[in-house]
C-alpha cells in the first residue's frame, strides 16, 4: 500500500509514506489522488481531502468530525448511549440561558468549552463566580453533572479493537485525570464494562482512531469524551500502535465479501 502522511511523528516508521507538510497539500494532488491512505490531516484540509481529492483519510472523517467539537461529539453520545452519558445542559450563551442552567444544575457542576483537550477548557463549578468567569470565556454553554470519581479509564480503540486500557488516577491538584494534568497512568485491571463502552461507542459511530474517558461510578460506565489524537503515556511500547494502525489499514483495503471483513480477533483483555 502507499501512504501519504501529513504527521511525521504519527507515522514514523511506517512503509511506502510520503510525508508532506499540511499547507502545501494542494501542490500534490496527484500523489494525494494515487495514494491508498491519507494519514493525519489537520482537521482543515478534511473536506479538501475527502470530498475535493476522493482520498480516503484515517482517521476516520467520523472521528474527525465528532471529535473535533464537545457539543457535537456529546450530542452524538446521547444519541447512541443516553444511559450511560451524564446529564448535560448545552445552550447558547445569553443572559436567560446563563440562569436557566445555573439554577437547575446541582453543585458542584462541570463545566467545558467545546473545543479543548488535555484537561484545557474544563471547571469545577462550585460557585457563581465560577459560573460568571466560565460564562465570559465561551460562546456555547456546556454544563455537565459531576460525577463523585477519583479516577478514570482511558481506552484506545485503534481501528476496531481496543488496543489497551488503563486507569487515570487524579491529580495532586484534585479533580482533573489527565495525564498533562499530573494525573498519573496505573496498570489495574480495567472493568470490561469500560471497554465495552467504548468498543460500542465506536463501532456506532464510526470512530477508529481515538482515546476514549470512561468514569466508572459504582461499577457503571459513563463516558465522558474522547480524543482522536490521544497521548503515548498509557502505550507499553509504540510498534504496538504502528503495527495495529497497519493492519487495520491493510484489512480495509482488501476485498470484503457479503459478511464484511474477517473478524479482528479478540478485544485487549480486561477485568470481568
Amino acid at each position: 500500500m502507499q501512504f501519504v502522511s501529513f504527521d511525521v511523528f504519527r507515522t514514523l516508521g511506517f512503509p511506502d509514506t510520503t510525508v508532506l507538510k499540511p499547507e502545501h497539500f494542494l501542490r500534490h494532488k496527484a500523489v494525494l489522488q494515487e495514494a491508498d491512505w491519507v494519514l493525519f490531516p489537520e482537521y482543515w484540509q478534511l473536506n479538501a481531502l475527502v470530498h475535493g481529492l476522493k482520498c480516503r483519510v484515517f482517521p476516520s472523517v467520523a472521528s474527525y468530525r465528532i471529535g473535533h467539537d464537545k457539543v457535537e461529539m456529546t450530542r452524538a453520545f446521547q444519541a447512541v448511549v443516553p444511559e450511560h452519558t451524564p446529564w448535560t445542559r448545552i445552550e447558547a450563551n445569553g443572559p436567560q440561558e446563563r440562569d436557566m442552567i445555573w439554577d437547575g444544575m446541582s453543585l458542584p457542576f462541570v463545566a467545558k468549552l467545546p473545543k479543548a483537550s488535555m484537561g484545557e477548557g474544563v471547571w469545577l463549578i462550585e460557585n457563581r463566580a465560577d459560573w460568571q468567569a466560565y460564562c465570559e470565556r465561551t460562546s456555547v454553554l456546556y454544563a455537565q453533572e459531576y460525577l463523585p470519581i477519583d479516577r478514570d479509564v482511558r481506552v484506545v480503540v485503534v481501528g476496531d479493537r481496543v488496543l489497551t486500557a488503563y486507569w487515570r488516577t487524579q491529580a495532586e491538584q484534585g479533580f482533573y485525570n489527565n495525564v498533562a494534568k499530573g494525573g498519573r497512568v496505573v496498570a489495574d485491571a480495567v472493568p470490561a464494562a469500560a471497554t465495552e463502552l467504548a468498543m460500542r461507542l465506536a463501532r456506532e459511530l464510526g470512530v477508529d482512531h481515538a482515546g476514549f474517558d470512561i468514569a466508572m461510578v459504582e461499577g457503571y460506565p459513563y463516558v465522558l469524551e474522547f480524543n482522536r489524537l490521544f497521548g503515548n503515556q498509557g502505550l507499553a511500547r509504540g510498534a504496538d500502535l504502528k503495527e495495529a494502525i497497519l493492519e487495520y489499514l491493510q484489512r480495509q483495503s482488501q476485498p470484503q465479501g457479503p459478511n464484511g471483513p474477517s473478524d479482528p480477533g479478540p478485544l485487549w483483555p480486561v477485568a470481568v
